[in-house]
């Protein structure tokens, strides 16, 4: 074997060992992006919970709460933003755009849960139903779940953007568009805290 061929040889190989690397630098890309859309998955399988439950919160407060429409109008109103948000978000998991406009409408959706609890305990005969104990245990177990479902985004979304700002990682990620994924971050101190929703 002449030497020109050995050289041949050992340069297809280089060549073929870096294609392989190269290979596993993108799929290993895609596993990461399709976790965090995953944990995103998970924050919206929470978060419809909890939209659902809010009609019938409102609901059973309106018999009690008859001269409270315009509160139990903003928390049906919030509701339905925060879900647009969430549908919105969900196109796109990551977005810097979609997150920001979820993270607005969650914090409209506590504020207005807030006023609704806050006026409730005007109201003994509601504090005292059954029912409106009953959904806000629920919606209380929903909020932490939440709680964990975003932090297990955030994590997804760190390993993700660390390794597409890595070397050599990032010249796949330019290469083929592997985008920033944007963090799920409450910013507001009063958006950080569940809305109380004890009655007793």
């Amino acid at each position: 074997m002449s030497t020109l061929t050995i050289v041949i040889l050992v340069a297809n190989g280089i060549g073929i060992a870096l294609l392989f690397y190269l290979l596993s630098i993108y799929n290993r890309l895609v596993k990461l992006r399709n976790r965090f859309k995953n944990a995103f998955a998970q924050i919206e399988v929470q978060l419809q919970r909890r939209y659902d439950l809010i009609p019938n919160l409102v609901e059973t407060a309106k018999g009690y709460m008859k001269h409270e429409r315009e509160t139990l109008e903003a928390v049906i109103q919030a509701r339905n933003q925060a879900m647009t948000a969430m549908k919105q978000m969900e196109a796109n998991p990551g977005d810097l755009v979609a997150t920001q406009a979820l993270v607005g409408a969650e914090g409209a959706l506590m504020g207005a849960l807030g006023r609704l609890f806050a006026l409730a305990e005007a109201y003994p005969d509601l504090k005292a139903n059954q029912t409106i104990m009953q959904l806000s245990e629920e919606l209380t177990s929903t909020e932490n779940k939440v709680a964990f479902a975003r932090q297990a985004f955030n994590d997804a979304v760190m390993e993700y953007n660390t390794d597409r700002e890595s070397f050599p990682d990032m010249i796949i990620a330019n290469t083929f568009a592997f985008k920033e994924a944007a963090l799920l971050d409450l910013e507001t101190p009063e958006a950080r805290q569940a809305p109380a929703v004890s009655f007793t």
